[in-house]
């Protein structure tokens, strides 16, 4: 019997660009659809306008889960191991407030566990530097244009997608291999 869609809830990170993120969530157990897009602007906007960083946009990916599978507090631990959650508006060689370490709460249990696992992370000196992260409420989510969803699968050897993706994907793998969708 499969999972009503109904049953399912929501999550929406940013960590950089959006392509990496929703790379590594396709993967895990639990998670029905990954769709990247923008959020924290106020209206609508193309990649080109996200990517002038003046939108107020981060590039994030919404992510629908089964919490019977996989909970939110799951999700935020790989969100806080997959990306620099100490940088400011950047990840690697991506620079711009479009790509800052965001998680966008759609209720209070959500924004409580981020910031008591930001408070414990920050406090365990996980990270030499303090976690940045910021927690807001989320907003309109605008998907991004076709071409942007299931990126790193459809385009898998474009350099960027070698380079950045693929080692980001590895890694991942072997931290949360019993995490994984069994293929």
């Amino acid at each position: 019997m499969t999972k009503e869609k109904k049953d399912l809830e929501s999550a929406t990170f940013g960590a950089g660009c959006f392509w990496c993120v929703e790379a590594i969530f396709q993967e895990l157990k639990g998670v029905d659809k990954v769709v990247s897009g923008y959020m924290g602007g106020k209206e609508k906007s193309t990649y080109k306008q996200v990517c002038t960083g003046e939108t107020g946009h981060a590039e994030v990916c919404q992510i629908s889960y089964d919490p019977t599978v996989i909970s939110f507090k799951e999700l935020l631990e790989v969100f806080w191991q997959v990306h620099d959650p100490t940088t400011l508006n950047r990840q690697g060689a991506d620079v711009g407030t479009q790509y800052r370490s965001v998680i966008f709460y759609n209720n209070n249990e959500q924004k409580e566990l981020a910031e008591a696992l930001k408070k414990k992370l920050n406090e365990s000196g996980a990270w030499d530097n303090p976690i940045i992260t910021e927690i807001s409420a989320a907003a309109t989510f605008y998907p991004a244009e076709n071409y942007h969803q299931d990126y790193f699968n459809n385009n898998s050897q474009q350099p960027y997608c070698t380079f950045v993706i693929k080692p980001k994907q590895e890694k991942f793998k072997k931290a949360f291999k019993d995490k994984l969708k069994q293929k």
